[in-house]
């Protein structure tokens, strides 16, 4: 029983931690452009008419794949949008697909 328990704990604090990296990772490398919210209400944003990534029809139109290629390879629709891949590690771009997820309004 106490192993379940410190295996449980363990992971708990993981997964909060995994989640705080994403949270620090997209503040460093993508809020400047894409907002806190990920609505891209921000000077750049607005200039390279970002799309608003809170989005229902957003959200559903793009898979984790989809993300996870754009933030790794950089975007074919904005030449601003830079490639990640040899900034991030995987683990640190599947949290940012994970991160981007918690945006969805409601």
């Amino acid at each position: 029983m106490k192993t379940r328990v410190a295996l449980v704990l363990a992971l708990s604090l993981a997964a909060t931690a995994h989640a705080e990296n994403a949270a620090e990772v997209w503040t460093a490398k993508c809020k400047s452009c894409h907002g806190e919210d990920g609505k891209a209400h921000t000077t750049l944003g607005k200039k390279e008419s970002i799309v608003d990534m809170s989005q229902p029809a957003w959200q559903k139109a793009e898979t984790d794949a989809d993300i996870r290629e754009v933030i790794a390879d950089g975007s074919s629709r904005n030449s601003k949008m830079k490639a990640y891949k040899d900034k991030l590690t995987p683990a640190q771009i599947d949290a940012l697909v994970g991160y981007i997820r918690t945006f969805q309004s409601k």
